[in-house]
């Protein structure tokens, strides 16, 4: 903030979260600028997703960047919002916003914020970006985060007068579609580079590392053409499955063995488990019990078009997580290591051409997808000797570390400019710095 200036004159405003402001403004509470209508939840039999009624959102899960893409409505609404509201989400997380760009009716995990004459849509809009930081500190609930009608109400902010309000959300809006530019960048960059690293592990396992190997047709689409001397098989041959199992409730404990279902397996990884079993529950399930490098794979998940939580999604497990066992939606697949090694099949099975195989297979139900763990290696594959999977093997770990560490900048970046965005609105809209005499550059006006 090192270019914008301060106000000459301030006053504390009495309020933790917005300090001291400028002496001219006006603190105040949501409740004296604005009307707040917290949403009710409609009767079930009232909702449907054919086009019925008026668009329902329940809470905060059809939000878009500035306006919802509903896919609820509802013949008879208890509570709505009206075009040009501010949807308000009370339930985690706590703060997120949109704008009403038509008649809404609206359920308990949101509520509508009717902006008055006082205040200028535009810079109420810039505050509620920010709410978060005071809702966090009072936010309950032992399921999830919520706020109630009179928090909402009461929360605090300072007015400036309605032509700074002007100024500020127009200096906002500038500001941050050019720090929006740059995060939209990064993201792009992060992108790329996932689609690249895609791109060498799939090329690795299917094409080898020699690009002067004589070449044979597979005889399998998504391989394509394979280095002569690679044997292509079916993953069944060498491959074993092992379900996992389906613990009662009753078994769960706070501490012991850690269990492990389908959600768990994120990004190539086991994220922690909030479940354990107890040791004398697991004695009748030794082969369960997982050794540090196993691969897991889950058969249960999202449509395949949800990438990061897609059935199929796969893990070896780290040192952290010997002994774990898994639950009924996970499979371990233990190689024949006297033809593939487990590090190998990790690679087979997260490359491109692999995953071809689960999207054709998985199939829906309910509302979920699913795969058995016969259609899980049933895919042909090509296998190298072991010899030459382990030059596959260092070679794609040395290439996943440098994408680690190119992916670890970009997000860096990307964490600096979110940080800068968000702290920029909180200078601008509790007037640590003056923008009164601020003017868009002339390129951009007359543009």
């Amino acid at each position: 903030m090192g270019k914008y200036q301060p106000y000459p004159d301030y006053k504390d405003s009495g309020v933790e979260w917005l300090g001291y402001i400028p002496k001219e403004w006006l603190p105040t509470r949501l409740k004296n600028i604005s009307y707040v209508n917290m949403g009710q939840s409609p009767n079930s039999e009232d909702c449907n997703d054919v086009g019925n009624g008026v668009p329902f959102l329940q809470g905060n899960a059809e939000f878009g960047r500035k306006t919802p893409s509903p896919k609820q409505f509802c013949e008879v609404a208890k509570k709505n919002a009206k075009p040009g509201d501010f949807l308000f989400s009370v339930r985690a997380p706590v703060g997120a916003v949109n704008i009403a760009n038509q008649l809404y009716g609206i359920g308990r995990g949101l509520c509508a914020i009717r902006p008055s004459s006082d205040v200028i849509n535009e810079y109420l809009w810039w505050v509620l970006q920010i709410s978060k930081v005071q809702f966090d500190a009072i936010s309950t609930g032992s399921t999830f985060e919520a706020v109630s009608a009179e928090q909402v109400n009461n929360f605090s902010l300072a007015l400036p007068s309605r032509t700074e309000q002007k100024i500020i959300a127009a200096f906002l809006d500038y500001e941050t579609a050019r720090i929006d530019q740059l995060i939209a960048k990064q993201q792009q960059l992060i992108e790329l580079l996932k689609e690249k690293r895609q791109a060498v592990i799939s090329h690795a396992v299917t094409k080898g590392l020699n690009p002067n190997a004589p070449m044979k047709d597979s005889g399998v689409e998504w391989l394509g053409q394979v280095p002569e001397h690679w044997v292509v098989s079916a993953l069944n041959h060498y491959v074993d499955t092992i379900n996992g199992y389906g613990f009662s409730s009753s078994d769960f404990c706070d501490t012991g063995i850690p269990f492990i279902r389908a959600g768990n397996i994120k990004k190539w990884t086991i994220t922690p488990t909030d479940i354990f079993l107890s040791e004398q529950v697991v004695t009748k399930f030794k082969k369960l019990s997982l050794s540090a490098g196993d691969v897991v794979i889950s058969m249960v998940g999202s449509d395949p078009s949800i990438v990061n939580s897609a059935v199929g999604q796969i893990a070896t497990i780290p040192q952290e997580m010997i002994g774990a066992v898994p639950n009924q939606n996970v499979v371990i697949l233990r190689p024949n290591e006297s033809v593939v090694s487990r590090r190998y099949l990790f690679f087979i099975l997260i490359s491109s051409a692999y995953r071809s195989h689960l999207n054709l297979f998985s199939h829906k139900l309910a509302n979920q997808s699913i795969i058995s763990a016969p259609l899980i290696v049933s895919a042909k594959v090509a296998f190298p000797s072991l010899k030459e999977q382990d030059k596959i093997c260092s070679y794609l770990d040395t290439q996943l570390e440098k994408h680690e560490r190119l992916v670890s900048s970009a997000t860096g970046s990307l964490e600096l400019l979110a940080e800068r965005r968000t702290a920029l609105i909180s200078a601008a809209v509790t007037g640590k710095i003056d923008l009164r005499g601020w003017q868009p550059p002339k390129s951009e006006v007359t543009a």
